[in-house]
C-alpha cells in the first residue's frame, strides 16, 4: 500500500489519521520538498499536470485528498490522475488488478454527541459538533483493467497558450483591485488590494501568474469574502499559517489552469514545520481552507473555459 497513508486498522483512535498526514506532510517539508509543487509531466512523473478526479463520478477531490493523491502519483509512478473505488470500478464494467494496493484517502464531517444534544435541549443553545475524519480506499485507473476507453485515457493537458489569457480573465472577473507595479508581491487586507511587479520582473512569465493566483488567494480571505483570519504579524504562527493556504492556493488554482507550478516561498518552511508540529490538523484546515479560496477564484472562469481575449486585456491601474 501506499506510504501515504496506509489503511488503518479497525478501531484505530480518529488523532492518529492526522497524526499520519501531518507526520508525511512534515517529512517532506524536512528534507525541502514541498507535497503541492511536483515535476508534472517529466520522465520521472508522467502523470499530466491536472487535479485528482474520480474518474466515476467526475468529482474533483479536494484538500488534503489532493495532496494525499498527487503524492501517489508521484510514488508510484502512475500515468494519470483519475481515481475510483474497489466497487466504482466494478460498475463500470471493469475491475482492479489482483495485487493492487489502493491509496487511502479521508472524509471529514462533524457529528455531535448524545450528551452534548441534551446539554442543548436544557439549555435552548445550538449543539457543539465535533470534526472528524473518516478513511476510505481508492485505486488510480491504471491499476484496473476493462474500464471504458474514455475513463482509461487521461486527457492531453491544457495548451501553454491558453494559460496566460485564462489568469488575466480571472483577475479582471474577481473584481478584485489588482495592481501592477513596484518591486515585491503582497497583499494589504486593510485596504483589499493586491500588488504584484510586472511580468518583465520575472525570469519566467509562467512565475508571474502563478504569484498572481498566490496573492488572489490571499484576497479570497477578505471579510467580504471568505473572511478567514487576517490577525497575525510577520513571524507568528497565524501568519505562516495564511501563507501555507495561500500557497496550496495557488498549486490548486495551477493544476485547475495547466500552469506548472514553482516552488515560492520555500524560505516559509521552518515556519510551516512549527505549525504542523504544534497542531497534527492544521494542514488538513489548511488544505480545506485553500481548496474553498481555489474554488472561489476558479468560479470565476467562464464555463467554456475560453476567456474573452479581449475582455481580458489588462485596465488595471499601474502602481
Amino acid at each position: 500500500m501506499s506510504r501515504y497513508f496506509r489503511s488503518a486498522h479497525p478501531g484505530t483512535d480518529r488523532t492518529n489519521l492526522y497524526d499520519e498526514i501531518t507526520s508525511k506532510i512534515i517529512g517532506e517539508l524536512e528534507q525541502g520538498r514541498l507535497p503541492w509543487v511536483q515535476p508534472w509531466g517529466t520522465a520521472t512523473t508522467k502523470a499530466p499536470l491536472a487535479m485528482p478526479v474520480n474518474v466515476s463520478t467526475g468529482r474533483p477531490y479536494s484538500g488534503i485528498n489532493v495532496l494525499i493523491l498527487w503524492g501517489a502519483v508521484i510514488e508510484h509512478g502512475f500515468p494519470g490522475q483519475g481515481w475510483l473505488t474497489f466497487r466504482q470500478a466494478l460498475s463500470l464494467g471493469g475491475n482492479v488488478r489482483k495485487g493492487e494496493r489502493g491509496t487511502t484517502v479521508v472524509y471529514a464531517d462533524r457529528f455531535t454527541p448524545e450528551d452534548e444534544k441534551r446539554r442543548a435541549r436544557e439549555t435552548g443553545e445550538e449543539p457543539g459538533r465535533i470534526p472528524f475524519l473518516k478513511r476510505f480506499t481508492v485505486f488510480n485507473a491504471a491499476q484496473c483493467e476493462g474500464l471504458p476507453d474514455e475513463i482509461a485515457t487521461d486527457a492531453p493537458p491544457t495548451p501553454p497558450g491558453l494559460i496566460e489569457p485564462r489568469v488575466e480573465a480571472l483577475i479582471k472577473a474577481t473584481g478584485i483591485d489588482f495592481r501592477i507595479g513596484g518591486n515585491r508581491a503582497f497583499y494589504m487586507p486593510s485596504q483589499d488590494f493586491v500588488m504584484v511587479p510586472p511580468p518583465q520582473a520575472y525570469p519566467e512569465p509562467i512565475n508571474w501568474h502563478r504569484t498572481a493566483l498566490h496573492e488572489l488567494g490571499h484576497a479570497s480571505g477578505h471579510s467580504s469574502r471568505l473572511a478567514r483570519d487576517f490577525s497575525g504579524s510577520f513571524g507568528t504562527k497565524k501568519y505562516a499559517f495564511e501563507e501555507l493556504v495561500a500557497e496550496i492556493n495557488a498549486a490548486f488554482c495551477c493544476a485547475s489552469l495547466g500552469i506548472v507550478p514553482t516552488v515560492r516561498h520555500a524560505d516559509y518552511i521552518g515556519s510551516w514545520l512549527e505549525v504542523l508540529r504544534e497542531d497534527n490538523r492544521a494542514i488538513v484546515r489548511a488544505a480545506s481552507q485553500a481548496s474553498k479560496a481555489a474554488d472561489w477564484i476558479l468560479s470565476f472562469l467562464p464555463e467554456d473555459g475560453e476567456p474573452d481575449i479581449d475582455a481580458a486585456s489588462t485596465d488595471r491601474r499601474a502602481a
